[in-house]
C-alpha cells in the first residue's frame, strides 16, 4: 500500500531525484518535448505543470514565483538548435566567451556580443518569455505524455514523451529517432531467433525451392560424371 506516497522514489536519494527531475524539465523548455521511461515521464508533467503556473504569476508581477523558479529550475545556459553546429565547431575558448561574460556571469538573451555572433540564452528566460505567454489563457494542463510502443533496450522499460500541448504532435507523426547500433543487433539477433524456431517446429514440411524440397538429395557431380561414362562405355560397345 501506499499509504501517503505521493511521488516515485527511483530508488534515488532525495537529492538525486531533484536534480533528476530537474535536469529533465531543463531539457523540455530547450527542446520542447522530452522522452524518458513512463515513470518517470508521469513524475515530470507536474514538476512543468507547477514551473508554467510560477512563470504566468512572475510575468504578471510576482517577484516571490520568479524566485520559487531560480530555486526549483536552477538556471543553466543553452545554445539555439540553428546555432549548435557553429557553437560545435568553436574552440573552447570562444565557447566559454559565447556562454559567459568576462565577469564570469551567464549571458541570458541569446543576442550578439562585440565578436561573438550569438550567446547562449537563460532557460529561465526562455520559460518567462516564450513558453508562460503561450499558456496566458489557459488554466491548466499545459504537457501530455504520449507513451510509445517500442519499449528500451535492456531492462524493456516503457518508453513515453513528454511535450507541451500547443505542439499538438500525434503519436503518428513524432520523428522516429536513428536505430542505434546496439538496437540494430537486437532487432538481428530477434529475426534470428524466429526464423531458428520455425524450422525448428514440428510438422512442418521442408522448405521448396523451384518445386524441390531442399531437403531431397541433390545428385552430386561424381554421380553424374560416372553415369555419363558408363553411357559412353555402352556407345561404343
Amino acid at each position: 500500500m501506499r499509504h501517503r506516497v505521493q511521488h516515485r522514489k527511483f530508488n534515488r536519494t532525495t537529492s538525486h531525484r531533484r536534480a533528476l527531475l530537474r535536469n529533465l524539465a531543463q531539457s523540455m523548455i530547450e527542446h520542447g518535448q522530452v522522452r524518458t521511461t513512463l515513470q518517470k515521464a508521469k513524475d515530470l508533467r507536474p514538476v512543468i505543470e507547477r514551473l508554467v503556473t510560477l512563470a504566468k504569476s512572475a510575468n504578471g508581477g510576482s517577484i516571490t514565483a520568479r524566485r520559487r523558479i531560480h530555486r526549483i529550475l536552477s538556471d543553466r545556459s543553452m545554445i539555439a538548435a540553428d546555432r549548435r553546429s557553429e557553437y560545435a565547431d568553436m574552440a573552447l575558448a570562444t565557447r566559454r566567451q559565447t556562454l559567459r561574460a568576462r565577469s564570469g556571469r551567464r549571458h541570458r538573451m541569446g543576442a550578439p556580443l562585440g565578436k561573438l555572433k550569438f550567446t547562449g540564452e537563460s532557460i529561465t528566460r526562455r520559460l518567462l518569455a516564450e513558453i508562460a505567454p503561450r499558456f496566458e489563457d489557459r488554466p491548466g494542463g499545459y504537457t501530455r505524455v504520449v507513451k510509445l510502443a517500442q519499449r528500451r533496450i535492456g531492462d524493456g522499460g516503457y518508453q513515453a514523451i513528454v511535450q507541451f500541448v500547443g505542439d499538438e504532435q500525434s503519436p503518428g507523426s513524432i520523428t522516429k529517432p536513428r536505430k542505434s547500433a546496439r538496437r540494430v543487433r537486437a532487432d538481428a539477433r530477434y529475426a534470428m531467433a524466429v526464423q531458428r524456431g520455425r524450422k525448428a517446429e514440428p510438422g512442418k514440411s521442408a522448405p521448396v525451392d523451384n518445386g524441390v524440397p531442399k531437403d531431397q538429395a541433390q545428385p552430386q557431380p561424381s554421380d553424374a560424371a560416372s553415369s555419363g561414362s558408363e553411357d559412353d562405355t555402352a556407345d561404343n560397345s
